[in-house]
């Protein structure tokens, strides 16, 4: 079995760090110190000036199979997640047909499953993600699917989530809520605002998104099931989730990195690789959502990688499809609304991999059927799912140079801070130096 030591790196735990070594064999951490010896034969990752901790986990990754195979495979995700510094993602559910059943599930898996990383599924709430009739949950929690969401569309109808959410909690899943409510929503294709105005586009208000937060917590406190909100986009729905932890709900929330990065004023120029549901919000949006990330009242940053085809960004905006790549440059872009100089490693590691883990059940301690462990303390004995990040490389991000199949990524030619350097997934080395090993 391989034998890895990643030499001279801080080594990022729970709640401390410490300058070391990690001794990996046989697909497990085995040692954590100072100046290991190295093993004979054993791969040996230089770590200096680098940050130590679990791969990332995410848990919002549109890998488009089966049936938009020409803007992703499961295969083509899952290496340019590896890139990323991610050992485990969560495919979302609305593919081609949606995963709805289990028959499509054990197929996603089984596709996953040759991958460099842990490919786990999110499936559908409803059958078809038309949100009238419930999906098989309980066939598909039985294969190992922990988290349940139409994402794309949430569920409209509170009747049918109120079922979802009564039916879920004594399977021990947990409900994943895309938040807007289409009828407040219908037509808009940006934030609705003085910028939607001044473009003259339809907008998308932030009612729209507040409304299902506000509306799935009291049916959360009715239920008593967990439910995680998808990519919230505004600090007002951020305070409502906040507030419901505090009462005690079993609430979680997430953000994607475009809308820590990005406001509603790049729009200007009417490129459709701005485009995304739910849309880029105001600056002051955008600043409280660092701010609530930096507090730790973020759970997690989850990429929400949303790979199109060229011919249908190339599209006029009104017609092209919202979203946009996340997962090679998420962790990165994570960094800097941390703060970079400033960034703690624990909120680091904790958003990017520790909560999400958590999240997804993912974690050593949970029910894995088809998955290995991530999210760990860093702790001999723990599967060796472990990235090593540079705080300090500055690198340009270049389309061309995307592992993904498509290329739809607004962050073409921006110089970044912080890089992934390596990735051992499954005990093996995946990532080296940057690059696919």
């Amino acid at each position: 079995m391989t034998t890895i030591l990643l030499r001279g790196g801080t080594v990022v735990g729970e709640t401390s760090s410490s300058r070391g070594d990690v001794l990996i064999k046989d697909g497990r951490l085995s040692e954590v110190g100072d100046s290991l010896a190295v093993p004979k034969g054993a791969t040996v990752i230089d770590a200096e000036g680098c940050w130590v901790g679990p791969g990332f986990v995410d848990l919002h990754a549109h890998l488009r199979e089966p049936g938009r195979e020409e803007a992703e495979t499961i295969d083509s995700g899952a290496r340019a997640a590896a890139v990323g510094g991610y050992s485990a993602i969560v495919a979302m559910p609305n593919t081609e047909p949606a995963l709805d059943n289990a028959a499509l599930v054990a197929y996603v898996l089984a596709r996953g499953a040759t991958t460099p990383i842990d490919v786990a599924v999110a499936g559908a709430i409803t059958q078809g993600r038309l949100g009238s009739h419930l999906a098989p949950l309980a066939e598909m929690a039985a294969l190992g699917v922990r988290l349940f969401t139409d994402d794309g569309i949430g569920v409209q109808d509170p009747a049918v989530m109120r079922r979802a959410l009564s039916y879920a909690k004594p399977l021990d899943v947990r409900l994943a809520q895309h938040c807007e409510d289409e009828q407040l929503a219908a037509g808009g294709t940006m934030n609705e605002g003085p910028w939607s105005s001044r473009l003259g586009l339809v907008g998308r208000p932030a009612l729209a998104e507040e409304l299902m937060v506000l509306r799935d917590i009291e049916l959360v406190r009715l239920t008593g099931c967990p439910l995680h909100f998808l990519h919230l986009s505004t600090a007002r729905s951020v305070a409502l989730v906040l507030a419901a932890k505090r009462e005690g709900l079993p609430v979680t929330c997430e953000v994607a990195p475009h809308h820590l990065s990005l406001d509603e004023s790049v729009l200007a120029t009417f490129d459709p690789l701005f485009k995304v549901h739910p849309p880029l919000r105001s600056a002051e949006d955008v600043d409280a959502l660092r701010a609530s990330l930096v507090a730790g009242e973020i759970d997690a940053v989850a990429t929400d990688h949303a790979p199109h085809a060229p011919e249908l960004k190339d599209l006029p905006f009104d017609e092209a499809p919202p979203g946009m790549l996340g997962l090679e440059h998420a962790a990165s872009l994570t960094f800097s609304a941390l703060g970079a100089e400033t960034a703690n490693e624990q909120r680091f590691f904790s958003v990017l991999s520790r909560a999400p883990a958590r999240i997804a059940q993912l974690r050593a301690s949970d029910v894995r059927p088809a998955h290995g462990a991530h999210g760990g303390s860093m702790t001999p004995g723990e599967d060796a799912n472990i990235v090593v990040f540079d705080p300090t490389v500055r690198w340009t991000v270049s389309r061309e140079a995307l592992q993904s199949r498509a290329t739809n990524t607004p962050y073409d030619g921006r110089e970044l801070r912080g890089r992934v350097r390596a990735l051992v997934a499954k005990g093996q080395v995946v990532v080296s130096e940057g690059q696919l090993t």
